[in-house]
């Protein structure tokens, strides 16, 4: 993943310099920069968007590495060149912030809640947390390790629930996967997870047995570009990028 992100940005650098010294060509049209965003892959569908307007309006390309928030925080400790850091939980970006990994700090830019993800239809008729227990259902979860696998655990202990789940997965995407193509009954994923999909239903989950799952965002030290990494957060943080975010299912801050 890091050798590919490598090679996209050096494209991306050398096109750049060739359109400034392209001639007649190169006066007619602004080059483009480029930034490495690492994000949380329940981001996806919003990022893609808020990626495409930085684009069109800043003409800032946007190089986007979707993983679980453990397996960035690992790349990024690992010295994995990146600009912005986009986690599903503060305590992965705290690690990157002990480390001495930021430039400056990180920013709330969003917050999700979780729901129990079914088959189209709800054919095994899942209606509470409590019925992710029953005996010949197949649960599936994410790891522990990931926000997500975090935050389901939470959710089951408040409801007094025990689920034993057919697999764990590394990224909350795994889950959705799983549900969406027959592999597992059910799944607990986030509310934007649901909204974004089209491929599952969504069991919503009391605010008593939820959590809310609050999302940081931060310039890295290892930045190339430090003034396109602030545009991308800028615009995330804007009413532009807010938009987008609560139409993919979160909640804006």
């Amino acid at each position: 993943m890091t050798r590919r992100l490598v090679l996209a940005l050096a494209i991306l650098f050398l096109a750049a310099c060739g359109a400034q010294t392209g001639g007649a060509s190169a006066t007619s049209a602004p080059s483009q920069t480029g930034i490495s965003v690492f994000a949380a892959s329940s981001l996806k569908p919003a990022f893609d968007k808020i990626g495409a307007r930085l684009q069109a309006t800043k003409n800032v390309v946007t190089i986007f590495n979707y993983e679980g928030s453990q397996t960035l925080t690992a790349q990024i400790q690992q010295g994995a060149p990146a600009d912005v850091f986009a986690s599903a939980d503060t305590a992965h970006m705290t690690t990157v912030e002990s480390a001495g990994l930021l430039s400056g700090s990180s920013k709330i830019f969003a917050h999700n809640k979780l729901e129990i993800a079914v088959e189209k239809g709800n054919p095994k008729g899942i209606h509470t947390l409590a019925d992710l227990s029953r005996a010949g259902l197949v649960v599936v979860l994410a790891d522990p390790s990931v926000p997500a696998g975090k935050y389901a655990q939470q959710t089951l202990n408040m409801a007094h629930v025990t689920v034993h789940p057919a697999s764990l997965e590394l990224q909350v995407t795994g889950v959705l996967s799983k549900v969406s193509l027959g592999e597992a009954d059910a799944g607990i994923v986030y509310v934007s997870d649901i909204v974004t999909s089209g491929q599952v239903d969504g069991v919503p989950i009391p605010d008593d047995q939820n959590v809310t799952a609050d999302y940081p965002i931060a310039v890295l030290k290892s930045t190339s570009n430090g003034p396109g990494a602030q545009e991308f957060i800028d615009l995330v943080l804007s009413s532009d990028g807010q938009t987008i975010l609560k139409a993919a299912g979160f909640q804006g801050v």
